[in-house]
């Protein structure tokens, strides 16, 4: 048994599973952020907005849209990328992350409502009163913010860059 691997897979839970992990943290009055997305392909971009996110508390929960979620967001027609497992355990692996949870709303507002984080997060394409949970979270006596984005850092980005190398022929 790999105890490093077992570690990264014990921070992937059930919605059933994030509450019972954030009334703990609650008893232990951690600070809870939240923010969720799809990182299908994990880059700077993801990285540099997580690490900001965990500095505003001092737990992490990253909520990962389902595969049948992503497709429903129109991200085109290959994604995602990488099935749920992966990018959930990709995620997880990250020291900065404490749970990662899937969801299959087209929105996380149910997850948001139910663990009422202290810090709902989300990037900086993102005005903060029309981040999904901005109401809820801010009823609830917590804080909303919109990260800034590392300019040139997305999937899309890279996506384009892999699709003009095939055409070029430098990727095969």
């Amino acid at each position: 048994m790999n105890i490093v691997l077992e570690q990264i897979k014990s921070k992937i839970v059930t919605e059933s599973d994030l509450l019972k992990k954030v009334n703990h943290f609650r008893i232990k009055s951690e600070r809870i952020v939240f923010t969720n997305g799809c990182f299908d392909l994990l880059h700077l971009g993801h990285v540099t907005y997580l690490a900001k996110a965990a500095s505003l508390g001092s737990k992490l929960i990253v909520a990962i849209n389902s595969d049948f979620s992503v497709r429903g967001l129109n991200k085109g027609a290959l994604r995602p990328l990488q099935d749920e497992h992966s990018r959930a355990m990709i995620m997880a692996s990250l020291q900065v992350v404490s749970l990662v949870v899937i969801f299959n709303d087209e929105t996380p507002l149910e997850l948001i409502k139910l663990i009422q984080p202290n810090v709902l997060a989300k990037g900086g394409d993102w005005e903060v009163e029309k981040i999904v949970g901005y109401n809820e979270v801010k009823a609830s006596g917590g804080t909303v913010v919109s990260i800034p984005l590392e300019l040139g850092h997305s999937t899309t980005n890279i996506e384009k860059k892999i699709a003009v190398g095939v055409t070029k022929g430098t990727l095969k």
